[in-house]
């Protein structure tokens, strides 16, 4: 545990003894029961990260971490080590978890979700925690996490994700489909819907979408439809002002200050001050 001015610091394991899986939790020093972010870390290629990006960041983010900015803000901030990350390297390549998923009939993606779920269920469980101010934040991998959480758990009451949010269709025409990791893999989906159709189904509830014009994983083919679906499913469900939106037309698979700025506003807005 490491403790400063604003929070404290707790280095945890969640789940049964032989499953459980290394986490950390920032606690604002503020009393009474707090809102809370469940922070969904990167991929970048690095595997050895993991967690660590809440406290120390990752080159994507050159604004620095988010953990401590949320805490000072009031939050209490949960990140998980996702399989094959962080302190779980040893369980395997991201590779070969994703053909195992695949021959058992799953996937790598629903596997990070069903765990990312039980960071909910840790959160909601915590008596700090205002268990109906929780919200999901990421980047690139982590975004990808954090929209289809809240797709399938409508405990998670707004959502903000950044540099990952494109359909996969126009990627795969492309070729660009193949710069995203294996685990991101779900057979048939697109007999179905696309990533669009998935964030769509978090609507009414608040949604920030961040993406850069120049980010190769979210190029215009393939961003601009996701967020046509996305912004019609708002408008239908009258929520037209829950949904931001801010696409950096000079920026690439990064997060500017501008989104920073912005998405801290998003949050504090959607959920700090919501029923406060």
């Amino acid at each position: 545990m490491r403790d400063t001015e604003a929070f404290r610091q707790e280095e945890l394991q969640l789940g049964p003894a032989g499953t459980a899986r290394p986490a950390t939790c920032l606690r604002p020093r503020a009393a009474g029961r707090r809102p809370a972010i469940l922070y969904c870390h990167a991929h970048g290629n690095d595997w050895s990260i993991g967690w660590r990006e809440l406290t120390e960041g990752r080159p994507a983010l050159p604004c620095g971490p988010y953990g401590p900015v949320l805490a000072a803000l009031g939050f209490v901030v949960l990140c998980l080590d996702m399989p094959g990350h962080g302190a779980r390297r040893a369980e395997g390549s991201e590779s070969a978890m994703a053909k195992a998923a695949h021959w058992r009939g799953g996937t790598l993606l629903g596997r990070m979700l069903e765990e990312l779920g039980a960071g909910i269920d840790a959160l909601a469980s915590d008596p700090q925690v205002d268990a109906g101010r929780i919200g999901a934040l990421g980047l690139s991998m982590g975004a990808t996490h954090a929209y289809w959480l809240a797709a399938l758990d409508d405990r998670v009451a707004a959502v903000a994700h950044l540099c990952a949010f494109a359909d996969m269709g126009p990627l795969i025409e492309a070729g660009a489909h193949d710069l995203h990791g294996a685990y991101m893999t779900v057979p048939g989906l697109l007999a179905e819907g696309d990533m669009g159709d998935v964030a769509a189904m978090i609507a009414p509830r608040p949604q920030f979408v961040g993406a850069g014009r120049r980010d190769p994983l979210t190029p215009p083919a393939a961003l601009d439809p996701a967020l046509a679906r996305l912004r019609a499913a708002y408008a239908a469900a009258g929520a037209s002002r829950r949904l931001a939106v801010m696409v950096e037309d000079d920026t690439g698979h990064v997060e500017t200050p501008r989104m920073r700025q912005a998405v801290l506003a998003f949050l504090s807005e959607s959920l700090a001050e919501r029923g406060a």
